[in-house]
């Protein structure tokens, strides 16, 4: 092989690695670009966060201890009968179930089960 066919490949192979680092340094661009949008987006959205901060805040704790006893007896009381209120429903819709388990009406039934 002559002399100038080795400078020919080498400069072939040059040429291409040039041009792959070319292009892989333009997708690294714009993966960069995008990046840097999202970035800036959740930036906006840090900055809005920011601004309603206080809203989002939860109402500082106040121990029980400061409480006017008359307020805590009517949140007992409340919560009791909330609970309350709860197992009852609780308990009607288990014996609703129950009872449509063991007395399901004849249209309710399908071809297999009737």
């Amino acid at each position: 092989m002559p002399w100038w066919s080795w400078v020919i490949i080498w400069v072939i192979l040059a040429g291409a690695l040039l041009g792959m680092l070319a292009w892989f340094g333009v997708r690294l661009f714009r993966k960069l670009m995008t990046i840097a949008d999202a970035l800036s987006d959740l930036g906006n959205q840090l900055a809005e966060l920011d601004v309603a901060v206080d809203q989002l805040a939860p109402d500082p704790f106040r121990p029980a201890v400061f409480a006017d006893r008359d307020e805590l007896a009517l949140d007992v009381e409340r919560n009791r009968d909330r609970r309350a209120r709860r197992r009852q429903e609780r308990r009607d819709l288990a014996i609703n179930r129950g009872k449509l388990l063991r007395h399901a009406p004849i249209e309710q039934r399908t071809q297999p089960h009737a």
